[in-house]
């Protein structure tokens, strides 16, 4: 049943203690309407029961009112009937015959039923008249020729309980027990929140998009707003990793270091673990997280260290040839210098274009000419020991970070510990692995062995 309904409406109907008045209904929606007409009118309800509105119920009427009569502890009975059957009649054969000694407050519901030209049917299966006998105004008559209380209509329902009540008061036939303290019990949580009193705790806390309302925002953007500006990769990069909405010369610096950082040929072991899994069947992702996989510090990792190796550095105001000197008596590598093929007079053009629009548009470079300061006493050493690309992405962003006024350099720095230019690399290159997957999708290759003469085999004397 659903009688009682949330807790406080429980403690509001004082159903938490005995009263003394005992109740049946059919309808158990109706229970609700009973418990706080009875609390209201009388000092509250004993017990309840709602046998259901069927036909044929698992019990009738006469049984609960029969048994609530010869309970000393209850003295009012109350009978919520309806239009439908004829066991009200009972209990008028049940008053006559004075088997039922306590008053009776009773009602039928239905007696709207009479307005229509033809018989409705109500919302119980056993709501229906079958004849003038089953109407609910004959049963509120019979029942009041019987000698049950009947109000006049149901408003005066609970008025008609209150006059029988405060008559037994009176006459000191009822006694009502002292109210005991009524019990304390949290608001209902789904209510509270409702209500702006009280939030979830939260498994875990997220700050870069919402998708709670009309559209999804990111950083607080609309969706909509973000097209509207036109903010492209590079603005939406800058909502969601940083928080910010840079400025469109850092929005199309991180453009293009996602350009540069695409792809670096198929031998590299990134892309070569890509292809390997695609050419064994692997779906995409799992093909993506093979290539992925390999980037560490000997592989497109370096960028986080060398932004750390070459800021900390020029914060300090080391000169550079001081401070290659101290990373060879540390026997440590300068990460971001050096490259295979590539020299000052070879230059890498990826380096080229990066270092250039830096130099083009940011206020300062001081990491950068620090780096620059560096490559020309490394490449004394040696011609390939030159800012690579890794390197010069490095210091051009932290110049980037640091000049154009949404970070201090402090949240510069902090960013970049957090992993974010390695963030840049790992999402460049993944667009270069993809395509590595659907060109040997494309190109329809299959496994790929190695070929055992490129494969130094060495064997131990076994003897």
């Amino acid at each position: 049943s659903i009688s009682g309904g949330m807790l406080d409406n429980i403690v509001m109907s004082k159903l938490y203690r005995p009263g003394s008045v005992a109740y049946v209904s059919k309808s158990g929606g109706m229970s609700n309407e009973l418990n706080n007409i009875i609390c209201q009118n009388s000092d509250g309800v004993y017990e309840g029961v709602a046998i259901g509105g069927d036909r044929y119920p698992g019990s009738r009427f006469i049984d609960h009112l029969l048994r609530y009569n010869d309970n000393p502890s209850v003295h009012i009975l109350v009978l919520l009937g309806e239009v439908g059957g004829v066991d009200e009649y009972e209990i008028c054969e049940a008053l006559k015959s004075g088997r039922i000694t306590k008053p009776l407050v009773a009602w039928c519901i239905g007696t709207c039923a009479s307005i229509f030209p033809f018989e409705v049917q109500f919302g119980h299966a056993g709501a229906l008249a079958r004849g003038n006998m089953e109407t609910a105004r004959a049963k509120n008559q019979a029942l009041k020729d019987a000698g049950a209380h009947v109000p006049n209509n149901f408003f005066e329902f609970g008025n008609e309980i209150k006059k029988i009540y405060d008559g037994l008061v009176e006459s000191g036939s009822l006694v009502p027990a002292p109210e005991p303290e009524t019990p304390k019990i949290p608001m209902d949580y789904t209510w509270a929140k409702r209500l702006g009193l009280v939030r979830k705790p939260a498994n875990f806390i997220s700050s870069i998009s919402d998708d709670r309302g009309d559209e999804i925002q990111y950083s607080g953007m609309p969706i909509s707003e973000v097209f509207e500006q036109e903010l492209v990769v590079g603005g939406v990069i800058s909502l969601v990793w940083f928080h910010r909405q840079l400025p469109a010369y850092a929005t199309k610096f991180i453009e293009m270091i996602l350009m540069v950082t695409a792809d670096h040929g198929p031998a590299v072991s990134g892309a070569h673990n890509t292809i390997v899994a695609a050419r064994a069947g692997k779906d995409l992702v799992s093909s993506l997280t093979s290539g992925l996989l390999t980037i560490g510090p000997r592989f497109g990792g370096a960028l986080d260290e060398a932004a750390s190796i070459f800021t900390d550095a020029s914060d300090a105001g080391v000169d550079a040839q001081q401070f290659v000197k101290d990373m060879r008596k540390q026997n440590k590598l300068i990460m971001g210098i050096g490259h295979r093929i590539k020299s000052l007079s070879n230059p890498d053009k990826r380096v080229e274009i990066i270092k250039q629009y830096a130099l083009d548009n940011f206020s300062d470079n001081t990491v950068l000419k620090f780096a620059l300061a560096v490559e020309q006493v490394t490449t004394q050493k040696k011609a390939n020991l030159i800012l690579n690309v890794d390197g010069c992405i490095a210091v051009c962003f932290v110049d980037m970070m640091r000049s154009c006024g949404a970070f201090s350099n402090v949240e510069a720095d902090e960013l970049v510990k957090n992993g974010c230019l390695n963030g840049l690399f790992v999402l460049g290159r993944s667009m270069g692995f993809i395509g590595h997957y659907l060109d040997q999708k494309r190109l329809k290759q299959g496994l790929y062995r190695h070929p055992w003469d490129d494969i130094s085999y060495l064997s131990s004397d076994m003897g």
